[in-house]
């Protein structure tokens, strides 16, 4: 066991919480970002440098004022913006105040052939953590409701949830001060991958938009 919430603590930070307020995060292995791109069915835009210009260009977006190339003839359309890099034999893609990567209905095509751990969250408080590998379940539950699990691996990770920062009880007095963070780092223990403010801050990405299911 080598991660924890407290690792994670730097993302309620001022910098990062406009990502964390709603976003959707998917990891997958083996995958680069043009191959997750065209799983998700989005066009590949431009290319980025770090968060603030991923959420720089969900806002152009979500005003009327994106001019990407890759958005003409789609003018019409309902999309939804996500940004892509790749980081250690994974493609990782970032949604702001998105959800594509937590459908059930995607998962097994994004999974397709590898593993799949995505996480997510609204303005809401609704959250959802997926572990996916091809078309079979391992592991799904609301990080608020971290005792009600499914999937193949549901009840062998409950250690594994308790040492990452979730507090397993059902009482109402329970903490659910970490389980966001919580997230990220159970993230991170079952892919490998440890995000960092500075990969962050300087991973490139492209922009890709994604219809609306």
């Amino acid at each position: 066991m080598t991660a924890h919430a407290s690792d994670y603590a730097w993302l309620e930070t001022e910098e990062f919480t406009p990502i964390l307020a709603a976003y959707c995060l998917t990891m997958v292995e083996g995958t680069s970002g043009g191959e997750l791109l065209r799983r998700f069915g989005a066009a590949p835009g431009r290319r980025v440098t770090g968060v603030e210009q991923v959420l720089a260009a969900w806002e152009r977006y979500e005003d009327g004022d994106d001019e990407d190339e890759a958005l003409h003839g789609r003018e019409d359309e309902e999309l939804m913006v996500l940004a892509v890099a790749e980081l250690d034999g994974w493609a990782v893609a970032l949604e702001v105040n998105g959800y594509l990567g937590s459908l059930w209905e995607l998962l097994p095509g994004l999974a397709g052939g590898t593993r799949l751990v995505s996480h997510f969250r609204n303005v809401n408080a609704v959250d959802h953590f997926h572990w996916q590998e091809g078309q079979r379940n391992r592991l799904h539950f609301e990080p608020l409701f971290p005792a009600e699990r499914d999937g193949s691996d549901a009840d062998a990770v409950a250690e594994l949830l308790a040492g990452v920062g979730f507090d397993l009880g059902t009482a109402e007095d329970r903490d659910i001060d970490r389980t966001t963070t919580a997230a990220f780092a159970l993230g991170e223990e079952l892919t490998g991958l440890r995000l960092t403010p500075g990969w962050l801050r300087t991973a490139e990405f492209v922009i890709g938009y994604a219809p609306r299911p």
